[in-house]
Formats: structure tokens, C-alpha cells, sequence
């Protein structure tokens, strides 16, 4: 396996940081939502989210633990805010991850793969409004 370079590896732990933690803050927003579809789109966003965080941790070669904060976080703003601001602001999230990991997507062919999800997941989610 090639070198990767110290910039580029902080892009990956904090993307692979960033996929652990998005798998809790789905599944938690997957048992918080009244919609049973809304719902099954959690899981799945969540389940694709891991193996991103899989890919990532095959590049850095380290284990993390997943923050919980989103995952606590999130449903209580569902409760307060409603589907109708909560998720644009989690497809803002997904967006924003589709520029952080671009400079590492020119380098690394597997981050080009999530890059997209990462696009696709934000329009997945402004998709069940």
C-alpha cells in the first residue's frame, strides 16, 4: 500500500470519523421519524454510511469509535424542528462531505465512490420531503 500523505490522511480519519458517526445519527433518526418509509431510507443512508466508514479505515488502517452526539442530537431537532428543516440540513451535510472528500477522491478510486453516494444521499434525503 502506498504512503498516503499527512493532509491527505487527516481528510481521511475525519471522513472516516465522519461515516461512523452519520451510521448512529441515522439509525437513531430511523427509530425517530413517524414515517415508515422515511424510515427504511435511514437504514439503508445508515448501512451505506458504514461501508464508507469501512473504506476509509482500509485507507488509514485505524479504528475509531463512533461519536454519539449527532445520533442524540438529531431526533430531538426532528421532534422540535420537523422533517420540513431537518433535512435540508442533514442533505447540507452530505453535500459538504462531497467537497471535503475531493481532493482525496482525485487520489484514492474508492473515495470517488462515496463521493457520489455522498451526493446521492443528500438528494435522498431532500428526495422524502
Amino acid at each position: 500500500m502506498k504512503r498516503i500523505k499527512k493532509e491527505d490522511r487527516k481528510i481521511l480519519l475525519k471522513a472516516q470519523q465522519g461515516e461512523l458517526d452519520a451510521v448512529l445519527m441515522y439509525k437513531a433518526l430511523a427509530a425517530a421519524v413517524k414515517n415508515k418509509h422515511d424510515a427504511a431510507v435511514f437504514r439503508q443512508l445508515a448501512a451505506e454510511e458504514g461501508h464508507h466508514a469501512a473504506v476509509f479505515r482500509s485507507l488509514t488502517r485505524q479504528n475509531l469509535k463512533p461519536k454519539k452526539t449527532m445520533a442524540i442530537i438529531l431526533p430531538i431537532l426532528y421532534k422540535v424542528l420537523g422533517k420540513r428543516k431537518l433535512y435540508p440540513l442533514i442533505a447540507k451535510g452530505e453535500y459538504s462531505a462531497v467537497k471535503t472528500y475531493a481532493p482525496v477522491a482525485a487520489k484514492f478510486a474508492q473515495v470517488k465512490s462515496i463521493k457520489k453516494d455522498e451526493k446521492r444521499h443528500g438528494d435522498t434525503v431532500m428526495k422524502l420531503l
